[in-house]
């Protein structure tokens, strides 16, 4: 049935609250309690069209948890435009009808409006340039979100400042006019041994979500890992990168040997359901839709504290007078996934039925000692991700240099068996090298990307694999080596992280 307007925007309390998305009205009085972002978001949308809202965060088919007897019916969309809508910045912007008639004063931006537009993309001159520029155009509550680290961010920092603690030791004479950072990745061919690493949530940093980003990385011939949490379906997202690839086909014209590079390849990041259909359905999906490997989160049983995060949602509800949801969320009974959506019972067992379901390359992400990297192999993985989920999970864990150098030193037989992979807090393409020299296989870079979409789009996706790459060149040379081959341990010295890495005989207490 279709439901008016009027009879909608009555509904925008905690007792009885009702939203639109894509022109269908839901109940989700039920669900406050449930909502992962906290009821305050929701009751901050009761009554409105929070589909510009909704799409940021979440992907269409999180709808179908919802509790039985939500989908309420559909609205014209006239009616819809009639309706009141609410940004993630908190201020509301009501129908052209009402708004041009009103002689109300504009509202006061809150602290987590957006000020300033984003400075030329001829300023971006280092990987770290984009998060400054996207704090001109990100609400104050995505920045928090992309931004945020577990606990005090120990890991965090340790993994930002675990790069500058290696040190190259450089060839000279060796003849560098012609160099080459081409590698593979289980056999697709990739420009540089870095990739795009898994986000959610991407529609938080441009309307464009996940599309827009991997517009961008097809471009360069860049491979990109999607999250199971992306704001929009695995399927769409795979067509973009063939609708890119097409159209970057069918252009006509001379082009520079330089500027050509092999297609972009997808890889699928999966978070575990505490259901197993939900998982396999996951699985399933994503290899009809042509993700080239399944990389398996490993490091999530539960959601680390997320510190920022919990300030912003207590914020949010006592904004609202929901004093209780304050207080739930400081100790984060609300956060941005439901309990459910991991699978805190997830064990080695369970790699068998995931390997055979996924039928192809199988990579454990979040590894963070030499142990499990060797029980990986001896499971029949085809690669293993070093990290610690951007300092997001567990408090003082290990960054993945460290945890690398752990590999080398007590289960060397992982290195040359497995693809290792490395994340967390590299900001220099120049140090890419680093972890190739040590046996890893590419590095993966996450968050200089999300701001480089928020500020400018595909266009800043593809600039920032520029800067990363041409630093990397540009260490090659200086390096005294002209292919991935010529990357070896001898070239960096690591006695810093060495000294502190983990030792059997120091353990004994």
């Amino acid at each position: 049935m279709l439901l008016n307007a009027a009879e909608v925007a009555k509904h925008n309390t905690t007792s009885s609250c009702w939203i639109v998305i894509n022109s269908k009205v839901y109940d989700v009085t039920p669900y406050l309690d449930q909502h992962p972002g906290g009821a305050a978001i929701l009751v901050k949308q009761g009554g409105r069209d929070a589909t510009s809202e909704f799409r940021k965060v979440h992907s269409p088919d999180v709808l179908e948890y919802l509790p039985a007897g939500s989908y309420l019916g559909d609205m014209d969309p006239a009616a819809v435009a009639s309706l009141s809508t609410v940004s993630s910045s908190g201020s509301a912007a009501s129908s052209a009808s009402s708004s041009s008639s009103s002689s109300s004063p504009a509202p006061t931006p809150s602290a987590s409006s957006t000020v300033n537009g984003p400075p030329h993309i001829a300023h971006c001159i280092t990987a770290d340039d984009f998060e400054a520029a996207a704090k001109g155009v990100l609400s104050h509550n995505a920045l928090s979100y992309v931004s945020s680290s577990a606990n005090s961010g120990l890991s965090l920092a340790g993994n930002l400042s675990s790069w500058a603690r290696i040190t190259y030791r450089p060839l000279v004479l060796r003849g560098v006019q012609h160099v080459s950072p081409r590698t593979a990745i289980f056999g697709h061919a990739s420009p540089f041994p870095f990739y795009l690493s898994a986000m959610g949530q991407l529609g938080r940093s441009h309307p464009g979500g996940e599309v827009e980003f991997v517009r961008g990385l097809a471009r360069r011939g860049a491979h990109g890992l999607i999250s199971t949490e992306s704001t929009q379906t695995m399927e769409d997202i795979a067509a973009a990168l063939t609708d890119e690839q097409q159209k970057l086909a069918g252009k006509a014209g001379p082009r520079d040997p330089a500027d050509e590079f092999p297609p972009s390849v997808l890889h699928f990041q999966l978070y575990c359901h505490a259901k197993r259909s939900i998982t396999l359905s996951r699985i399933h999906r994503a290899k009809a839709a042509g993700f080239k490997s399944l990389w398996v989160t490993v490091d999530t049983p539960v959601l680390g504290k997320r510190t920022g995060d919990r300030r912003i949602q207590a914020s949010e509800a006592l904004e609202l007078g929901l004093e209780q949801a304050a207080e739930q969320a400081g100790f984060g009974r609300r956060s941005h996934a439901a309990p459910d959506h991991f699978a805190p019972s997830l064990s080695w067992v369970d790699i068998a039925w995931i390997k055979e379901e996924w039928g192809g390359p199988l990579v454990l992400k979040g590894v963070q000692c030499a142990e499990d990297a060797r029980l990986a192999l001896r499971h029949g993985c085809a690669g293993v991700l070093l990290s610690n989920h951007g300092g997001r999970q567990a408090h003082a864990a290990p960054d993945a240099l460290t945890t690398l150098l752990e590999i080398r030193a007590y289960a060397p037989e992982v290195l040359g068996k497995l693809e290792v992979f490395v994340d967390g807090g590299l900001r220099d393409g120049a140090d890419v090298l680093k972890a190739i020299c040590l046996g890893a296989t590419a590095v993966g870079v996450g968050r200089p990307f999300f701001y480089a979409l928020a500020a400018y789009g595909a266009r800043g996706v593809e600039r920032c694999i520029d800067i990363l790459a041409e630093e990397l060149d540009m260490s090659m040379r200086l390096v005294g080596i002209t292919s991935l081959d010529e990357a070896r341990p001898e070239r960096v010295n690591a006695t810093r992280l060495l000294n502190e890495m983990w030792r059997p005989e120091k353990s004994r207490l």
